[in-house]
Formats: C-alpha cells, sequence, structure tokens
C-alpha cells in the first residue's frame, strides 16, 4: 500500500443526542481522546487526515483541517460523500469519531482490498460497518446520486458500488471483532468501553 495514495476521514457529524451534545469524539479511554487515538492510527496509513461533518475550526487544537457536510442531515452517507469531495487521494479511509479501537492492519487491508473496486468494507456478524471502510474517491458521484434519490442508508451502498467485504473471520486475525468494532453511542456504550468489557 502506498501511503501517498491515501487519505482518512473521521466523520463527526452526528449530534450526540444521548450524550446531551457532547463531542464523543473528545471522551478519553485508556488515556486519550478517542481523537487522538485514531488519528495516532490512520497517520500510520494515511498521509492525510482530516474531520467531516463538523464546524470549521473545531479540531484547531489537533492541527486537523474540518469540512462541513456537504449535504446536512442525511446521516452516515452524507459523511461518507463529504470525505470523497474533499479528499484528493484516490483511496480514502472512512472511520466513525467514536470508535476508540481502531487497528492500523486492519484498515490497510480495506485499502488494499479496495484496488480495482469501488472500496472495501467490515462485514460483522451484524452487518456491515460503512463507517469503517476504504472508499475510491472516484465513486462520489454514485454516493451523490444516492442521496438525491432519497436512498440515505449507507449500509445499502452496495446496491450501486462493487465493495469488497472484509468477513467475520478476516476480522478475527485483527484481534477481538467486539473490541475492534465497538463504538460508543451511550453513556453505557462508554461504561462498557471504559471497564474492558466492549
Amino acid at each position: 500500500m502506498e501511503v501517498s495514495t491515501t487519505a482518512a476521514a473521521i466523520v463527526a457529524g452526528g449530534r450526540a443526542r444521548r450524550f446531551a451534545g457532547q463531542d464523543k469524539s473528545r471522551l478519553v479511554v485508556e488515556g486519550r481522546t478517542i481523537i487522538v487515538r485514531q488519528v495516532d492510527v490512520l497517520q500510520r496509513v494515511a498521509q492525510d487526515v482530516f474531520v467531516v461533518g463538523a464546524e470549521p475550526g473545531r479540531y484547531d487544537d489537533l492541527g486537523l483541517r474540518t469540512y462541513p457536510d456537504v449535504i446536512a442531515g442525511v446521516g452516515a452517507i452524507g459523511g461518507i460523500y463529504t470525505a470523497l469531495a474533499a479528499a484528493t487521494a484516490d483511496a480514502v479511509i472512512v472511520v466513525a469519531c467514536d470508535l476508540p479501537f481502531l487497528e492500523s492492519r486492519l484498515l490497510a487491508r480495506l485499502v488494499e482490498l479496495s484496488g480495482g473496486r469501488d472500496g472495501a468494507w467490515v462485514r460483522a456478524a451484524h452487518g456491515v460497518e460503512p463507517l469503517i471502510a476504504c472508499y475510491r474517491r472516484r465513486v462520489a458521484p454514485l454516493v451523490r446520486a444516492r442521496i438525491d434519490g432519497g436512498h440515505l442508508k449507507a449500509g445499502d451502498l452496495s446496491a450501486v458500488l462493487d465493495l469488497a467485504e472484509l468477513g467475520p473471520e478476516d476480522l478475527a486475525t485483527y484481534g477481538q471483532p467486539g473490541r475492534l468494532l465497538a463504538n460508543i453511542n451511550t453513556p453505557e456504550d462508554y461504561a462498557r468501553v471504559q471497564y474492558g468489557a466492549s
């Protein structure tokens, strides 16, 4: 994998209603905020790391460029589209901002799997993970067409994109799946992560 051809976008556009609007990316896990943990991992596999879906300046303290959603209010698929629109690299890793345990080898594998395809994502036991994925920038018009057509479920992008999948068995080679995919949607999730029960 050539780092120079890869960018990484952290999707931070959620409203965090269950956290009273608190910035989930700034939650501390194992001594560091989630976003600092993510940047550390993403910089191992991508030359350019930026944030989408947040107001400009929100992450200036971390030296991260921030792009507001191109199309507001459409959920995860809007974050994916904004990432593709903002990137200059061919391969664009896209991750949600509330994933504290990203793994660089797993992300690098998604970049490799996306070669010659429209992208690659993780398929876990419960379904696909559109925000632990790598998309090729050229598919931005197809994603935009899905949004314009009212098809807003990011997990349905395989209807129009040729996406490789990293399945549950392969996922387990990179670590404990429950930990790798642990995301913090609620205070209860945060407590589980804090006490190692992800």
